[in-house]
Order: structure tokens, then C-alpha cells, then sequence
């Protein structure tokens, strides 16, 4: 039986619960049984020593947690005499209980944090508490039938399931393994200590770890290919229902789950002093961190860069590039290695907001201090949950040197293979031989139809902002002259109003002249503009008391001048023939670098694979069109006999 099928199986348990439970609730109770179940079976073949070993010890004050897991061959055990097959049908719950109350603490937890008490007295309500143990303990999940991959697999499907069933994201809580394989490979493949040496012990993070998956697919794969190294996982989930599998997961698999943390990531870090040598991860696309926003905005404006969120923040609506910053704050120093990050992001990071926001600033950030080494455009319909483009953006602070200042962008939009079956939006999957051809073209580094090489500066500009003369023309009307009557600081109104019928003028100057006006105060001169004045663009430009011309706000413009452009020679290029009496505002620099024009960074990655494809020609269309017309006419003299 393939993982899907015995997901199922399992699933078809729920249809004991039809009536006194509505499906939206069937995966609260499904997914406990099956975490359960997983681990009766792996504790099976050492029960009856683990009970005698603790009756051996009762009374002696021995440490059970320092003597039991080494009988139970686990990282874990459990005491009691009861399994899910012997609970008895007359106090089912009661034994139940005292069954879980058995376990070591680090297996405990997860059934706490599952709320699973509370659905064993509702089971026991509905009569069905009996019924369901019975079911589970027909269902062999032992390791030698199950691998930890497959029950991996088997827990996302019910997860799946479950969300489909209460209306939920589901993708939320893990990333598929095609997408995982390939994030791993590219991560990994660098690190040749790792893959080739004996006894090499690396750690890895991910900081939305979901159910695990992640980290599971990510040891799996290093000890593919060497056996004799060692990851050892860190982890943090806010879901705890999810984080509970993911306990179990790791639980079964011999690690020490002290290091899996359950709690919000951004405004609760609970690995503050951890560095990692990789950092994976696949935060929710566009979360929204509004929820935590105070207490981020605090760690941000109180720490700066002494915290996670020195850069700046991006806004509220999409948190992705918290997630990035917080990873960024794992990382080893060079000396001890470094670190390399894989995240899969959404397109928006990429792009969204303009030079000087949150979202431009942390991309300066990490390019400026070369951190990013590569971005892969994934195919659309790969997750379970969306259809949108995806990235996976690969970061390193110990960069090969060849990579140094460099940039590499992989577009592997058309890698891909149809699904037999869609999986929710996943329509899509990555075939090894797929993610294999995207690895080499990030190994060779070379410049190609799927591969190009950008400089880090390639993704900055200076934007710049362009004035233009003010330009107003100046007549007296009965309505304007009212109007300056009545404004803040008008005077001399009797010298305008012997301009009254006079027509217009083109120039202040002589408009003023005039008038017999020889000097304007601040908020005099003001209201003679605002109220006398209309744009015009053949009348002589406006100036200050220093005889410069004063800039129109209407036609303010700003051009984004590529890093490597002098903006100057930018501007008489691209500005001055077709303006010849714009300016660059020089007031406006950059709060970092003191130059002229605000510094920002974006990466437009559809402009540098963008194929230009000729519309076809008219006959062609012409002759389709024909061609639908006698068809409709067709079927409409059929229709009409």
C-alpha cells in the first residue's frame, strides 16, 4: 500500500464520525490517532523490556529518560500496559489516558499540543471513542513497513485533506518534496565536506517549519549522499497542531526535539543565540504580520542592527521579507564556515515598493553585503495551495569567488512535468532529471537561455527627481480679485484692481510692474500665485527672490538612473531633448551615501528573460476568422431546417 492509498484508508476512518462531527473537524482527530498509531508501532518491538526495565527501576530514584530510551531503542518511550488494541471497550477513555500519561515527556507534548484530551471526551460522548481505537489498531504503521518519508507524505496528505474538507490552506503547512529537492540540491551541493567527508555533524534551520517536511526531505537527501554526515534539525512553527507532527516526525527519526521551538517566529524568537550552517525554509506567501507589528516595529526602531530588522520593514501586507531578514540573522560567521539559505518567496519581494521603502532597503542590504548568490524562477502550479509564480532564492555570506559581486538568475519557468493527478493548484511537479539540469546550470555559473550573470549593482538606480519651471500666466478677474481680498496676507488690493479688464500677462515681473508693486511678502507673494496665476506653458517661468526659477509640483517627474550611469550624463541623454528647461533637484540625496538621488534596488526578473514574439500575421488571423465563420454558419443552418 503507497502512501496515498494508506492516507486514504486512514481517511475513510472518518466515516465513523459522520453525523456527531462535521468533516471540517475530522482532521483534529484523525491526525492525533495517526501520530499515536506511528508511534505504538515504533515502540512495539521493545515494549515488554521497556516495562520490565521500569519496574526494575521503581523505587530506585533512577532517571527514567537516562536508562528507558536506551531499552526502547528511541528517543523515546512509554510504560503504561495499555495499547490501542487492549484498551477495552468499558473504560475506554479512562484508559486512554492513563496509556498517554505514559509516554516520556518529549512524546507527551505532542498529544498536549493536538488539545487531544479534550476529543477523547467527545469521542466518549458520541460513542465512538472505542470504535476509533479499534480501527487505528488495525493499521500497521511500523518503520519496516512505513519509511519516515512515506509517513512523511502520508501525514501532509491527511493535512491536505483536512484543509480541502474545513476550507483551509493546507499549503500553509508544507512545501511539496519536488520543490524541497530542488531548494536542498542547491544548498547543498556546494558544501563538499559535507557530501564527502566522514563524521561531518552540520545543523539546519527553518524558521516555518510546517510539519517538518522540509527538514525531513533535507536530511534524507545529505545522507543519500554521504551516509557518514550528520544534519541535525532546529526548527520553529506557530501551528501546533502541525508543530506536533513535526515533534513526531522528528521524534521517530532519533532527534533531540528540544530543539523544535513552537511560537511565533517574527515576534518570539526562541533560538535568539543559534547559528546555523543552513537555514531552509518556505514561509506563507503574502502573510500578513499585522498581529505582531508592534512588537516588531520595536525590535526594529530599538536595535536596528543589532537586531533582525535593522534594514527596514516591508509593509504589512506581506511579511516574506521578515522571514528572509530573520534568517540572514542565523548566519555563521565566514570564519566558522558561514551559512547558506534557501527560501522559496513570491514574486513581490522582487520588486515591490519604490527606492528608500522598507522592501528596496533590505534588498540593498543583501546585495550591498553579497549576500545573494542566485534566483530561480520556479513554474507556476507547484503548490497546493496557489497557482503564482514562485522564486527560490539561494543566499550565502562565504560566496565562492567567482561568485563574488555576482548575481546569477535561472529561469526554470519550463521545467517541469504534467501530474497524473492534481493535487489542489498543484498541477506541476519537478522531475529529478528537471532539478538536475537546473543544478548544473547554477554550478557552471554560465550566461545562456535559462541562466544569466549579473553584477550586484546591476539591480540598483538612483531615482532621481526632475523639476520643471513654473510656469503662469496672471490676469485680474472679479473673482480673483474677491478671492485675494479674503486670502491670508493679501494686500495692495487696490493696485490689482486697477488691472482689472487688462487682459494677461505672461510674466510676475510684469504683471507687477504693472500693478506698481515693487515687493511681495511670503504670504502676499503666495496668494498673488495661487490666485492671479494659471498654468500656462507659454508663459515665462516663475522665479523665487533670488531670481531662480521656481519647479511646478504638476510636472515633477522621477527617472531611475541605473547604478553604474552617472546621473548627470543620464540626464542630458535621456531628459534634456525632450525638456530642455528640466533640472535635476540636487536637495534630494540619498540619506547613506550622501549623493544626489534616492539609492534603490529591484529585481525585474521577467525583463531579462522577456522573448520578444512577433504577433502573427493579418492573413493568417484573417483566414481563422473566415474559417470560424463558416463554421458558425454551419451549425446555425443545422440549427435553423
Amino acid at each position: 500500500m503507497n502512501q496515498q492509498n494508506l492516507a486514504d484508508f486512514i481517511w475513510n476512518v472518518a466515516d465513523a464520525l459522520r453525523g456527531p462531527f462535521k468533516p471540517s473537524l475530522y482532521g483534529r482527530i484523525i491526525l492525533p490517532f495517526t501520530v499515536l498509531r506511528r508511534l505504538e508501532c515504533v515502540l512495539e518491538p521493545t515494549r515488554d523490556a521497556v516495562r520490565a526495565q521500569h519496574a526494575a527501576l521503581a523505587g530506585t530514584g533512577v532517571d527514567l529518560d537516562l536508562v528507558l530510551p536506551n531499552v526502547a531503542g528511541a528517543t523515546f518511550y512509554n510504560t503504561s500496559q495499555f495499547s490501542l488494541g487492549t484498551l477495552g471497550s468499558t473504560a475506554t477513555r479512562a484508559n486512554l489516558e492513563e496509556y498517554l500519561s505514559r509516554f516520556s515527556a518529549n512524546a507527551r507534548q505532542i498529544f498536549e499540543h493536538f488539545g487531544f484530551d479534550n476529543w477523547l471526551v467527545k469521542l466518549e460522548q458520541a460513542n465512538l471513542l472505542y470504535l476509533i481505537t479499534q480501527k487505528f489498531s488495525g493499521i500497521d504503521l511500523h518503520p519496516n513497513v512505513l519509511s519516515n518519508h512515506d509517513m512523511g507524505l502520508v501525514f501532509e496528505h491527511l493535512i491536505r485533506k483536512f484543509a480541502e474538507a474545513a476550507n483551509d490552506d493546507a499549503g500553509e503547512y508544507f512545501t511539496p518534496r519536488d520543490v524541497v529537492r530542488l531548494v536542498t540540491s542547491l544548498v547543498f551541493a556546494t558544501d563538499h565536506a559535507a557530501l564527502n567527508g566522514q563524521g561531518v555533524v552540520r545543523t539546519v534551520y527553518d524558521c516555518a517549519a510546517g510539519t517538518g517536511g522540509f527538514l525531513s526531505s533535507a536530511i534524507e537527501q545529505v545522507a543519500e549522499w554521504n551516509p557518514d554526515a550528520k544534519l541535525v534539525p532546529y526548527a520553529q512553527e506557530l501551528n501546533p497542531e502541525t508543530y506536533a507532527i513535526s515533534v513526531a516526525d522528528k521524534l521517530i527519526q532519533g532527534y533531540d526535539v528540544r530543539n523544535l521551538k513552537l511560537g511565533n517566529t517574527l515576534s518570539d524568537d526562541q533560538l535568539p543565540g543559534e547559528r546555523f550552517d543552513y537555514c531552509l525554509a518556505n514561509p506563507p506567501f503574502g502573510v500578513k504580520w499585522e498581529m505582531v507589528q508592534k512588537l516588531v516595529n520595536a525590535e526594529h526602531t530599538g536595535q536596528g542592527y543589532a537586531g533582525r530588522f535593522g534594514p527596514g520593514l516591508p509593509r504589512v501586507g506581506d511579511g516574506s521579507l521578515l522571514f528572509l531578514m530573520h534568517l540572514l540573522s542565523k548566519r555563521k560567521p565566514v570564519e566558522q564556515g558561514g551559512t547558506r539559505i534557501g527560501i522559496v518567496l513570491s514574486g513581490s519581494p522582487l520588486f515591490n515598493g519604490g527606492a528608500g521603502s522598507g522592501e528596496s532597503e533590505i534588498r540593498r542590504w543583501i546585495l550591498e553585503n553579497d549576500w545573494l548568490e542566485a534566483i530561480v524562477a520556479l513554474p507556476t502550479d507547484l503548490f497546493y495551495n496557489t497557482g503564482i509564480g514562485t522564486y527560490v532564492w539561494v543566499l550565502s555570506n562565504h560566496k565562492a569567488p567567482a561568485r563574488h559581486g555576482k548575481v546569477q538568475l535561472i529561469d526554470a519557468s519550463g521545467q517541469h512535468s504534467p501530474m497524473r493527478k492534481s493535487l489542489g493548484s498543484k498541477r506541476k511537479t519537478i522531475a529529478q532529471a528537471q532539478i538536475d539540469a537546473i543544478a548544473r546550470w547554477h554550478d557552471d555559473l554560465a550566461d545562456g537561455p535559462h541562466s544569466k550573470l549579473f553584477d550586484t549593482t546591476d539591480f540598483g538606480y538612483r531615482r532621481i527627481t526632475v523639476e520643471r519651471p513654473l510656469r503662469l500666466r496672471f490676469e485680474v478677474t472679479a473673482d480673483a480679485l474677491k478671492a485675494y481680498a479674503e486670502a491670508k496676507g493679501s494686500d495692495q488690493v487696490e493696485r490689482f484692481i486697477a488691472l482689472a479688464g487688462r487682459g494677461a500677462f505672461d510674466s510676475l515681473d510684469a504683471f507687477l510692474a504693472a500693478a506698481g508693486v515693487k515687493k511681495l511678502g511670503k504670504a502676499t507673494r503666495k496668494a498673488v500665485l495661487d490666485i492671479f496665476g494659471t498654468r500656462d506653458p507659454a508663459a515665462q517661468p516663475v522665479t523665487d527672490t533670488d531670481g531662480q526659477p521656481l519647479a511646478d509640483a504638476d510636472l515633477r517627474e522621477f527617472e531611475n538612473v541605473p547604478l553604474k550611469q552617472d546621473i548627470r550624463d543620464y540626464f542630458a541623454r535621456e531628459v534634456l531633448p525632450h525638456v530642455p528647461d528640466a533640472w535635476i533637484d540636487e536637495g534630494k540625496t540619498d540619506p547613506k551615501d550622501g549623493a544626489v538621488g534616492i539609492v534603490g534596488y529591484e529585481i525585474n526578473f521577467n525583463r531579462y528573460f522577456y522573448t520578444y514574439v512577433p504577433p502573427r500575421p493579418l492573413e493568417v488571423i484573417d483566414s481563422e476568422l473566415r474559417s470560424v465563420e463558416a463554421e458558425i454558419a454551419a451549425l446555425l443552418s443545422e440549427v435553423t431546417r
